[in-house]
């Protein structure tokens, strides 16, 4: 990305960041809502296996030695709407398992735009100073905690089935 991003421009990104982050949630939660008396017999199951999906996938990601730097305009709308998308499908995934699990969405949404929103204007702020081993490394923490979400949610079924 360039180094000389005008506060505009970082605006209008994370915008565009935060505003799917925060929608696709809400999309995977009515979806969610709507089949979960279908599944409902295996929705900790499913819940676990796309939680740990997602964490599993950052995780291969955080351990990637990928050293290639990306020449893109990420202020071209195509270029960042595709980037808001691409950035937001786990969310959706997340959204998913939250209506499974009948969790009610408003909270998570708020707070999932809010700090999409922050941590996208401070990672371009910051970002130019921050090593690529350190970017590495969050996303293999980050994949570490989806997955022990995945566990607690596949462990307090299992537990209070067999209570």
């Amino acid at each position: 990305m360039r180094r000389d991003i005008k506060f505009k421009q970082a605006t209008l990104v994370a915008a565009s960041l935060a505003f799917f982050q925060a929608t696709f949630p809400v999309i995977g939660w009515l979806i969610g809502e709507a089949i979960k008396n279908l599944i409902a017999s295996i929705d900790h199951w499913i819940a676990f296996g796309l939680l740990a999906l997602i964490g599993g996938k950052m995780i291969v990601e955080g351990i990637k030695e990928d050293g290639t730097l990306k020449n893109f305009n990420p202020f071209k709308l195509s270029v960042l709407i595709g980037l808001s998308i691409a950035t937001s499908i786990d969310a959706l995934v997340v959204g998913l398992s939250f209506g499974f699990l009948e969790i009610p969405i408003l909270f998570p949404v708020l707070v999932i735009g809010s700090v999409t929103f922050i941590a996208a204007m401070l990672g371009m702020l910051f970002g130019k100073n921050i090593s690529a081993k350190r970017s590495h490394q969050s996303l293999i923490l980050g994949g570490i905690i989806l997955i022990a979400i995945g566990l607690k949610i596949l462990a307090e079924h299992l537990f209070l089935q067999a209570a």
